[in-house]
C-alpha cells in the first residue's frame, strides 16, 4: 500500500494527532518561557540598566531607599505587566476579529474600535482639557463601545443578518469617518495635538500601575469571553448554516464576539494608545503553528503578542539610548515585514 494511502487511513491520522498536539504544546510551552525571558529583560534594560542579579535581589528583598528598588517597583514592573496585558489583549482581538469576519486581512480597528477609542479620547482632550492617562480611560471605552455599537447597527440594517463582509464594510466606513473627526479637530485645537499625539503614537512609557489596575478587569472579562467562544468559531467557519447544524448561534456568537473586542482593544487603547500591526500579524503565526483549531489560535495569540509588544519595547528602549522610542513607533516597523513574510511566504489561510 502506497504511502499517500496510509496517510489517509483513520489509524494513521489518530497516531498522528498526539504528535500534532504535542507540537503546539511545544510552542505554547517554548512562547511562555520567551515571555517570562522578555519580562526579567524588559525590567533590567532601559535608561538605566540593573544587571538580572540585582533585579532579582530587588525583587527578593524590600529595599524602598534603593534607587534600583524604586526604579524596578515604581516604573518597570508596571510597565512589564502592562506590556503582557495589553499584548495579550490585542492578539485575541485580532484573532477572534479574524476569524468572526473569516477575513485573514482583519485586526482590531476593523470594526471601528480603535477610531471610535481615538475620537472620543481627541473630543474629550479638547472638550475637558484632560491630561493624563487616568481620564483617558473612560472615554475611549465608551468610544470604543459606541463605535462597536454603529458598526453593528449599520452591519444588520435592513433585512439582511449582520454578515462578516456587511459588519467589515461597516467598520471601514465608520473608521473612516472617525480618522476625520480626530484629524479635524488636532488640526482646529493645538493644544489638543500637543496632548493627544503623544498617546496617539502608542506608548508604554509614563504608565503607572493606577491605569493597569483601571483596565484589568475589562481585559480580564473580553479574556475569558474571547477563549469561551472557540468552539462556536470553529463551528461558524464551516459557514452559517453548517455552523447553526452543530449548535452554535450565528448572531448571538458574533455579538459577544464584538463584546469581547471592544472590552479588550478599547481597554488596551485606553491605557497605552492605538498599537498596530500586533493584532494583524500574530494570528497568522498561530495559525501557521496550530492550524486553524480556534481553541489554539487564540491561546498561542495571547502568548505570542505579548512577546512581540515586550521585545518591541524594548528595542525601542535600545534603539534611541538613553532616549526612548514608542513601542507603537517599534511594532510598525517590525510587524509590516513579519506580515509580509507571511503573505510572501505562504498563502494566507482562508478563514
Amino acid at each position: 500500500m502506497s504511502t499517500t494511502v496510509l496517510d489517509k487511513h483513520p489509524a494513521a491520522d489518530a497516531a498522528a494527532r498526539p504528535a500534532r498536539t504535542g507540537r503546539k504544546v511545544a510552542w505554547l510551552l517554548g512562547s511562555l518561557a520567551l515571555l517570562a525571558v522578555l519580562a526579567v529583560a524588559g525590567i533590567a534594560i532601559g535608561s538605566r540598566y540593573i544587571p538580572p542579579g540585582q533585579v532579582l535581589h530587588v525583587l527578593l528583598h524590600r529595599e524602598p531607599a534603593s534607587d534600583d528598588w524604586i526604579v524596578v517597583h515604581h516604573a518597570r514592573i508596571p510597565r512589564t505587566l502592562l506590556a503582557v496585558a495589553v499584548g495579550a489583549a490585542l492578539g485575541l482581538s485580532g484573532a477572534l476579529m479574524q476569524a468572526m469576519t473569516r477575513n485573514p486581512l482583519a485586526d482590531p480597528g476593523l470594526l471601528g474600535v480603535n477610531g471610535g477609542a481615538a475620537a472620543a479620547v481627541a473630543c474629550a482632550t479638547a472638550l475637558f482639557d484632560l491630561r493624563g492617562f487616568h481620564a483617558f480611560v473612560w472615554f475611549a471605552l465608551a468610544g470604543a463601545a459606541a463605535a462597536a455599537v454603529v458598526v453593528h447597527v449599520l452591519g444588520s440594517a435592513g433585512r439582511a443578518a449582520a454578515t462578516p463582509v456587511r459588519l467589515a464594510l461597516a467598520g471601514t466606513a465608520v473608521t473612516a469617518v472617525l480618522t476625520a473627526v480626530v484629524n479635524g479637530l488636532v488640526l482646529l485645537d493645538p493644544l489638543t495635538l500637543n496632548r493627544f499625539r503623544y498617546w496617539q503614537v502608542g506608548t508604554l512609557a509614563g504608565v503607572d500601575s493606577a491605569v493597569l489596575g483601571q483596565v484589568l478587569p475589562f481585559l480580564a472579562a473580553g479574556g475569558v469571553l474571547a477563549l469561551a467562544l472557540a468552539r462556536p468559531l470553529n463551528a461558524l467557519a464551516l459557514g452559517d448554516d453548517a455552523g447553526q447544524a452543530l449548535g452554535a448561534n450565528p448572531v448571538r456568537t458574533r455579538v459577544l464576539a464584538m463584546v469581547a473586542v471592544t472590552l479588550l482593544c478599547g481597554a488596551a487603547t485606553a491605557a497605552v494608545g492605538p498599537i498596530a500591526f500586533v493584532g494583524l500579524a500574530v494570528p497568522h503565526v498561530a495559525r501557521y503553528v496550530c492550524g486553524p483549531d480556534q481553541r489554539w489560535v487564540l491561546l498561542l495569540s495571547a502568548v505570542l503578542a505579548p512577546v512581540l509588544l515586550l521585545a518591541s519595547d524594548i528595542v525601542g528602549r535600545l534603539a534611541l539610548h538613553p532616549a526612548e522610542l514608542q513601542v507603537g513607533v517599534v511594532t510598525a516597523f517590525a510587524g509590516a515585514p513579519l506580515f509580509i513574510a507571511l503573505v510572501r511566504g505562504r498563502r494566507i489561510a482562508n478563514l
